[in-house]
């Protein structure tokens, strides 16, 4: 496969998951940048903006094993990984995986569940296999969690802790429609559930032959230098508590040559890492007396405002 395949097979998969999934291209675009970057996407917003049909019609676009877990209080660590039952008739523990043992997991309403049920995630997330009584297993590639939380409704939820944000390579709201949009959605959904009947447009091998063109992307080093400004100027502020660890810097990186591959280039510019530092930043920022989402963009979009954009012959390295 390739660039020019691999985009064809991207547009679509982004067209497919538009059948079922109305007004939201931008996001359905950084989902995929998610995807073939190797990371993950956590999806916050209120009900009913299609997070879930969103993750759903994701999955049945892509040939590949789907599982789904409803985060809840008394959810426990071997519900999502597996447990080790004993088989008396063959004398010995049999291991009985969890929902985790999937390509792509939809982790619904993750901060209903405890700190310590959510750590299960942690490992997978991160090294692509999960530890069960001092066994480790190595999760089928391709693995892919898209996580959903209400950040609205707190009574029974928990906060999701700093380690387990930074697994998530973006944090993308969904966002309402426009009454055009909704009008769209109203007619499409009015006798049917077009998710339900989305055939495969793709499968796993697909994702991974498209995840080895990154290699073939071109980065010029004036914009490795774009990024490690951004990243060094967030953790210079007096009012920032945390700002971008290298492994931000990395998956910035990661999601901008994701980005071109998706637009068919074997190059990346500066508009492919502004486009994303919001998404990939702005769970990684850390106010010492605030931590309000709008605070947060709004330091951001200024502190990319003051950064100078590199202007160079970007396809020549």
């Amino acid at each position: 496969m390739d660039i020019a395949e691999a985009k064809a097979k991207l547009d679509q998969i982004r067209g497919n998951i538009n059948l079922a999934v109305v007004g939201k291209d931008d996001v359905v675009r950084k989902v995929l940048i998610c995807l073939i970057a190797g990371g993950h996407v956590l999806l916050e917003d209120v009900p009913g903006t299609g997070k879930t049909i969103l993750a759903k019609s994701l999955s049945k676009s892509i040939a590949a094993n789907f599982s789904r877990i409803q985060f809840t209080p008394d959810l426990l660590p071997a519900d999502i990984t597996g447990i080790n039952i004993y088989n008396r008739a063959e004398e010995a523990f049999q291991f009985v995986p969890g929902p985790i043992m999937a390509n792509i997991l939809l982790a619904d309403e993750i901060n209903r569940a405890t700190p310590r049920t959510q750590s299960a995630l942690l490992e997978a997330m991160q090294e692509g296999q999960v530890t069960v009584d001092g066994e480790t297993r190595t999760l089928s590639a391709p693995f892919f969690v898209i996580a959903t939380e209400n950040p609205v409704e707190t009574a029974g939820t928990f906060p999701l802790p700093e380690a387990e944000l930074d697994r998530f390579m973006m944090q993308l709201s969904v966002g309402s429609l426009t009454a055009e949009e909704e009008m769209q959605m109203l007619r499409r959904y009015e006798n049917a559930e077009p998710s339900a009947t989305l055939d495969a447009v793709a499968a796993g091998e697909d994702i991974l032959s498209i995840r080895t063109l990154l290699e073939q992307i071109k980065v010029h080093d004036d914009l490795l230098a774009y990024i490690a400004t951004i990243s060094a100027e967030s953790r210079k502020d007096n009012g920032i508590y945390m700002g971008v660890s290298p492994r931000g810097s990395l998956l910035l990186l990661k999601a901008a040559k994701a980005s071109a591959l998706l637009d068919g280039r074997d190059y990346v510019l500066p508009d492919d890492i502004k486009s994303l530092v919001l998404p990939v930043f702005l769970h990684r920022i850390l106010f010492v007396n605030r931590r309000d989402k709008a605070s947060k963009e709004e330091y951001l979009n200024a502190l990319l405002n003051r950064i100078e954009v590199p202007s160079e012959d970007f396809s020549v390295l």
